[in-house]
């Protein structure tokens, strides 16, 4: 069995170019089917249900859908989520309408206990009442019932005690009677606003958290919402200095992929789950909001000038031997094909572990209607840690990107952490 320092580079640098050119070409046949065919309407309730992404936080890997039983880990312990299936025993089969509006929308469930903020609540508080319905009598009529038991949390005694979040609701989470939903679809930015502050909850992952865990903001009159946060280990990056033509932004929300651009990490499965199932008129009322959150008077302009960071030899050898073949000698990428990493906001993070975890773990985008997915080989095997320090530092450092410099503890200690 090969070694981590046995496997010859060279095989590797043929099997990717061949990688790549079966990519181009399929990523040339997807795009004519793409083109040629529209998303089937769905449903209003199965709709909102997509939009609000209720199948991915509900469904376990290998379970039945929407059944719970999926971990979420938190500061103080794992917990999983519920089974929102109409079975009366496991589910929510007993839930009339105002039982299960008061569980969107303020977090309580039928026999009154607070549910945990993972769901979120504070943003579907902003849902019309016309939505809501829809998702109740979807849940209600069309998903079928699991007789799936939902788990008990992880999170010791006292920790586990629900009664301190009826008061982090009374402080943090707004109050349904607060809100009033714009979902008229007549205005562009007010229905994207619609989407991403409500349904959408956009700022679960992308706004900063506060010391109780909070989300610092639920509306974009504060300009802490939406300016991006790590989670899970993933960098959401900021949502309100997005500088790309509006159809690339479009294209990042339906297949993720873009010109220039592919989504990775934690968002593939929110493209794979909901944001690929958004109607034309609604991706086109997202982006317009997105893009108008960014105040500044400059339009999106080409990639910044290239400027390589000799100093750092070892990482640059590196990169010429494992990454270029695909990313380019310049880290400019590949249109419609492999992400540019100038100027990627992945490399200029402070916290370097979604970088780490790439080199070492590899990444794929999206399996989406509208995309062929791509797969990023993984270097754990291959790179020792010092290696993958000089390749992350090389990355951080050149073209631009101005990133702080990591360490081999600081790249053994990710990976400890992140490692499958």
């Amino acid at each position: 069995m090969p070694t981590r320092q046995s496997i010859r580079p060279g095989a590797r640098l043929t099997n990717l170019r061949l990688w790549g050119d079966i990519m181009r070409t399929g990523l040339i046949l997807a795009g004519l089917l793409f083109s040629a065919a529209s998303h089937a309407a769905l449903p209003q309730g199965e709709y909102v249900a997509r939009v609000a992404d209720c199948m991915a936080c509900h469904t376990a890997e290998g379970g039945d859908a929407n059944a719970g039983g999926k971990r979420f880990p938190t500061p103080v312990g794992d917990i999983f989520s519920t089974n929102i299936t109409p079975d009366k025993t496991h589910g929510i089969g007993n839930y009339s309408y105002e039982d299960f509006e008061k569980a969107v929308r303020q977090g309580i469930a039928k026999d009154g206990h607070p549910l945990y903020p993972a769901m979120p609540y504070p943003s579907y508080a902003r849902m019309s009442d016309k939505d809501v319905k829809a998702l109740y009598d979807y849940f209600m009529h069309d998903v079928p019932p699991s007789a799936t038991a939902n788990r008990e949390s992880e999170i010791p005694w006292p920790l586990s005690a629900r009664w301190p979040l009826h008061i982090w609701n009374a402080l943090y989470a707004d109050s349904p009677a607060d809100v009033k939903a714009a979902d008229d679809d007549g205005d562009l930015v007010k229905r994207g606003a619609y989407l991403v502050q409500g349904a959408g909850h956009c700022g679960a992952c992308h706004t900063p958290r506060g010391a109780a865990m909070n989300e610092e903001a639920y509306g974009d009159s504060d300009p802490a919402y939406l300016s991006g946060a790590m989670i899970d280990g993933w960098y959401a990056p900021s949502l309100r200095t997005i500088n790309m033509p509006p159809e690339e932004l479009k294209a990042l929300l339906l297949t993720g992929r873009s010109k220039h651009a592919a989504i990775s990490g934690s968002m593939v499965e929110v493209v794979e789950q909901s944001t690929q199932y958004l109607t034309d008129n609604d991706a086109n009322a997202i982006v317009h909001y997105l893009l108008s959150l960014n105040r500044s008077s400059s339009a999106p302009s080409p990639m910044p000038p290239l400027a390589d960071v000799p100093s750092n030899l070892d990482g640059k050898t590196l990169y010429m031997r494992y990454c270029s073949t695909c990313h380019g000698p310049s880290g400019q990428g590949t249109d419609d094909n492999v992400p540019a990493l100038s100027g990627n906001p992945m490399l200029q993070v402070a916290d370097p572990t979604p970088l780490i975890r790439v080199i070492a773990q590899g990444a794929e985008t999206p399996n989406t209607k509208g995309s062929v997915s791509f797969r990023m080989p993984a270097y754990g095997d291959v790179m020792s840690d010092d290696d993958i320090r000089d390749v992350t530092n090389y990355l951080r450092e050149s073209w631009g990107n101005g990133a702080p410099e990591v360490n081999s503890n600081d790249v053994n200690k990710v990976i400890k952490q992140t490692s499958p």
